[in-house]
């Protein structure tokens, strides 16, 4: 198959990897294109360079929101229509996922969507609202755990669509050989906040500096490896230097195996990522999300990961019981929810069914003599 894979933003690029390189070896003709979401070096080139993916075409996006989704759908629908591929293959939440979605089904393209299915049932969620046009875009859902294709049959999908493969980001950590670290040779917290509703926010992100300073006091050193985004609001704020201080490294954003570094010997992580939620779970780390909702559900249920948002009191309480090495010797033992590092193969298994070409077809149907009821 022709198979277009665009790449919006570093979790894609990370995750994707593997399954571009799978499909390349199983004989597909994959055309990966990099949308331009993450416009910071430290975000896309390191990343491409470290996970030996290298995008066929680069596009540089403006930058205004509203221009820079412009220019995604414009470029979509140009791409798509030009190169007519077999297969656009979308993974996550990003603006590159419905825009894309949108830009497949113009040209009656068929399109694939990994991590299919993971729902925060949060209404203010843009992330949410991309998810769902890629389900009602997708001819093929490929749905991380069991949870997340029943959501989406919940949604009316139908259940012959959906393939439950797991996380590629599992196919990653398995194949550089991460390993989860002795809850006793493990220390400090790792923390990370990204998202616009914690940073963008005056309040919300001067809790967060009280809550960066809280674990440092009780918990221990806390590695920080800030995001742009959140660098220049601190800065705009007045905050970033009551975080200069001892027992707080703050970091510019990390090459991804430092990352990994960071989180396997961290005895705590506090964040507002999606994906160092699956990977802290595969490691074994107690993790602290701040956000009210998320969409990785498992963790929440084995007690891995609990739900704080940005709020000091029970950020202090999770970070007490989490600290407990009766509770951390616990969550180290939890087998990882969110797949045994072969989604990849798995992808390629599906695409390879023989029913596979009928199932992705899109055709024109004849209701003449028939109405929906």
């Amino acid at each position: 198959m022709k198979i277009l894979v665009p790449l919006g933003t570093r979790p894609e690029i990370v995750k994707l990897a593997p399954v571009v390189k799978a499909l390349e070896v199983a004989g597909h003709e994959v055309r990966t294109l990099a949308t331009g979401q993450h416009y910071d070096a430290n975000l896309t080139d390191a990343f491409f360079d470290e996970l030996g993916i290298h995008p066929a075409i680069r596009w540089e996006l403006p930058a205004s929101e509203a221009e820079r989704v412009g220019a995604i759908l414009s470029g979509a629908m140009t791409e798509v229509g030009t190169e007519r591929p077999d297969l656009v293959l979308v993974l996550g939440d990003t603006y590159t996922v419905p825009l894309f979605s949108l830009a497949a089904r113009r040209h009656a393209t068929p399109l694939a969507h990994l991590e299919a299915g993971l729902r925060s049932f949060n209404e203010t969620s843009m992330e949410e609202t991309n998810r769902k046009v890629a389900a009602v875009s997708a001819r093929l859902h490929l749905a991380p755990t069991e949870l997340a294709g029943r959501f989406l049959e919940r949604e009316g999908v139908d259940p012959a669509r959906i393939r439950v493969v797991g996380n590629p980001v599992i196919d990653v950590l398995v194949a550089k050989g991460i390993t989860a670290r002795p809850v006793a040779e493990r220390h400090g917290v790792l923390v990370t906040a990204h998202r616009p509703t914690n940073v963008d926010d005056p309040v919300r992100l001067g809790t967060l500096v009280e809550i960066v300073l809280h674990l440092a006091a009780t918990v221990g050193p806390v590695s920080f490896p800030v995001h742009p985004r959140t660098r220049s609001r601190l800065i705009a704020a007045g905050l970033l230097g009551r975080l200069e201080v001892e027992g707080v490294t703050l970091l510019e954003p990390v090459p991804y195996e430092h990352m990994l570094e960071l989180l396997s010997t961290s005895k705590l992580v506090v964040t507002d990522s999606g994906g160092l939620q699956e990977e802290s779970a595969y490691l074994g780390v107690p993790t602290i999300v701040l956000r009210r909702s998320t969409p990785r559900w498992e963790g929440i249920e084995l007690g891995m990961a609990a739900l704080s948002g940005v709020d000091l009191d029970r950020v202090r309480d999770l970070a007490t019981r989490f600290a407990d090495p009766a509770e951390q010797a616990r969550i180290a033992a939890i087998p990882c929810p969110y797949g045994q590092g072969d989604t990849a193969a798995k992808v390629v298994a599906v695409l390879a069914e023989d029913a596979m070409e009928e199932l992705l077809a899109i055709t024109e149907p004849d209701l003449t003599s028939w109405m929906p009821s």
